[in-house]
């Protein structure tokens, strides 16, 4: 069965990134060396959410990054998902910011996602998080994608 992947916004921007620090460098590598290899093993999803982020975002090659997404499946953001995000901000397992990373959390959560792939390692790809994220989602009974980075996501070559 083929596992599925939640794009987050953070993807398509760190494959066009501009920065220069080696740190962004290296995240754009890996972006690149995961989308360009490895996602065709993969059900790549995303969601209107995220195009919304990509398209009110101010940054070079903003077009390509939207691009990038063309012919992937838009996730429904579906009625229930409104009651999830509050109970994930009363949780506090993410900042009150109803359209930002904990929609995407709850996206993921919601449609059984495997795997939420994430370049945003404060809020989301963090592994102190990750633990009350899983006790939180156990308590109310919910599903708990892999929060991860390309980099872990990139799948190692057989000699």
């Amino acid at each position: 069965m083929t596992k599925i992947v939640y794009i987050e916004t953070s993807i398509p921007s760190f494959y066009y990134n501009n920065r220069k620090s080696p740190e962004m460098i290296a995240r754009q590598n890996w972006t690149r060396e995961w989308w360009d290899q490895h996602r065709q093993n993969y059900e790549l999803v995303t969601s209107e959410a995220v195009l919304e982020e990509l398209q009110n975002g101010n940054y070079p090659h903003k077009q390509q990054a939207i691009e990038l997404l063309s012919g992937i499946r838009l996730l429904p953001i579906e009625t229930p998902l409104a009651g999830r995000v509050q109970e994930y901000i009363k949780h506090q397992v993410m900042p009150n910011d109803p359209s930002g990373e904990v929609l995407h959390l709850a996206l993921a959560s919601f449609h059984r996602c495997d795997f939420l792939l994430t370049w945003n390692c404060r809020h989301l790809a963090n592994a102190n998080k990750f633990s009350h994220i899983q006790q939180i989602n156990l308590r109310l009974g919910w599903f708990t994608p892999l929060l991860i980075t390309p980099l872990q996501l990139i799948e190692e070559k057989t000699l």
